[in-house]
């Protein structure tokens, strides 16, 4: 199997400088980005119930809890850098483990990296009103440069040059950052909880809690497809799998970070969506101005608190992008170290013991989609596709059980086969209500991984022939 092949990529020249409380800070700072601050407007529209705005998130939370358990076993039993890539790989081939790259380097990695860039930007024009989306300093419309824009390239650049310096710097600023962002939000729900409860919102809210709730196939169809947004805001759990290479004692340390970060991640993500019904009537979260739930939660009660929550926000989303910035690379290195991505990307620097060029690529790619402005519709398109990828990777669990019995797993997924057949048959009903309802969106999302098919045949044919040339060579 692959797992002896000589690109065993536990012999990448990376450095084991992840511990425990790194790689969870890694797992729950990915995750918190900007969208539990925002999304809950968009779910409360097309539910339109309180009870089932919180059902959503609870049905996520159980959802993204039994994936990174599931994930837990094949990370403990193949501890190698790129994750999630090297499942697909080992299960079902090369070229179900491009199709994963290829989609996460063109549109999920760097797309989300690019709109939680622009996410920080824009909370930083709170403070500084001249960072904004309609000021340009070069040319107008897609083709022009804003000052918004700028900021969030500065941004991506500055991490990015920052995770070259060593996975201990990057490390470094996740745990700072991933602390700060979790203070933010347990101050957010203490003072939700606690002080800022409104009476109105709890007579609106809670009286009728489950309205417009059928319980039949429309009610699951709603809270299905508004699950895209809850979705999105808990996503970028499995990054840590893509630095499996660079964590300490992975076979204990990677199933706990995975368990850890997502159930106290949700825990919050859980309580925010309280503290909303709390503070604010239900018509009040679904108009929110710009979508900004939490900013509108903290207005009643002073100026200087909507002025906290901007900064709470910068330093989450800056936080998630240094995470998803470290994180990505390391796909493109385990790529390259295949033969299917620019052979550039398989070095690692041999000072700082990082994958500099891949996470130079990725940076540049990332200011490309910045500057054409795109990020954030490729982002629509691509979350059916990387739903797929979550339900292929728990399938690849079954396959390997049964095509590797004897693969040393320090780590079984609790509830096994139960629990992850469970979140296949969900996450597949998913899939199935959003090429229903979102067909545009859910349609692209797949034209974009089928795209990468001719990339890969286009890309093996070159590595064959570079082969046979230096077979050719050696002979000569």
């Amino acid at each position: 199997m692959a797992t002896n092949r000589s690109t065993d990529l536990t012999k990448g020249g990376l450095v084991q400088g992840l511990g425990l409380i790194d790689s969870t800070t890694l797992v729950m700072g990915s995750m918190i980005g900007s969208g539990i601050f925002i999304v809950a407007a968009d779910i409360s529209r097309q539910v339109n119930s309180p009870g089932l705005l919180l059902l959503t998130w609870l049905i996520t939370a159980a959802l993204t809890l039994a994936a990174a358990l599931s994930y837990g076993e094949l990370a403990a039993a193949m501890p190698h850098a790129g994750g999630q890539y090297v499942y697909l790989r080992e299960a079902f081939g090369p070229m179900w483990g491009f199709l994963y790259g290829w989609t996460l380097f063109l549109v999920i990695q760097t797309g989300t990296i690019a709109a939680v860039a622009v996410a920080f930007a824009k909370y930083t024009g709170v403070f500084m009103p001249w960072v904004s989306a309609e000021r340009y300093l070069v040319g107008s419309g897609r083709v022009g440069l804003t000052t918004q824009e700028l900021l969030a390239i500065a941004v991506v650049m500055l991490l990015s040059w920052s995770n070259t310096r060593g996975v201990r710097t990057g490390a470094a600023v996740q745990n700072v950052f991933t602390f700060a962002k979790v203070a933010a939000l347990v101050g957010l729900i203490s003072f939700g909880l606690l002080v800022g409860r409104n009476a109105a919102a709890l007579q609106t809210n809670f009286t009728n809690f489950w309205r417009n709730s059928g319980w039949n196939f429309d009610t699951i169809r709603l809270v299905g497809v508004a699950m895209v947004g809850a979705l999105f805001s808990s996503d970028a759990w499995n990054n840590v799998t893509f630095t499996a290479g660079e964590v300490r004692n992975p076979k204990r340390n990677l199933p706990l970070s995975l368990g850890l970060g997502v159930l106290l991640v949700s825990a919050l993500y859980i309580a925010c969506n309280l503290v909303y019904l709390n503070v604010l009537p239900l018509p009040s979260i679904q108009h929110a101005a710009e979508d900004r739930v939490a900013t509108e939660a903290v207005r009643a009660f002073s100026p200087v608190a909507v002025q906290l929550m901007a900064a709470a926000i910068m330093i989450s989303t800056f936080g998630c992008n240094n995470g998803l910035i470290l994180a990505g690379a390391r796909v493109s290195y385990a790529m390259a170290k295949d033969g299917l991505f620019f052979q550039k990307a398989a070095e690692v620097d041999p000072v700082h013991h990082t994958p500099r060029f891949a996470l130079l690529l990725q940076c540049a790619w990332t200011v490309l989609l910045i500057l054409s402005g795109s990020y954030s519709d490729l982002l629509d398109y691509v979350i059916f596709a990387a739903l797929l990828f979550y339900i292929l990777t728990i399938a690849g669990l079954f396959v390997l059980r049964r095509t590797q019995p004897d693969l040393e797993r320090p780590y079984r997924v609790f509830g096994y086969p139960v629990l992850p057949a469970a979140y296949i048959v969900a996450a597949a009903l998913i899939a199935v209500l959003l090429l229903m309802y979102k067909t545009r969106y859910a349609g692209r999302g797949l034209a974009i991984v089928i795209l990468g098919l001719p990339v890969y045949f286009i890309w093996t044919r070159k590595a064959q022939a570079s082969l046979t040339g230096s077979s050719r060579e050696a002979e000569v």
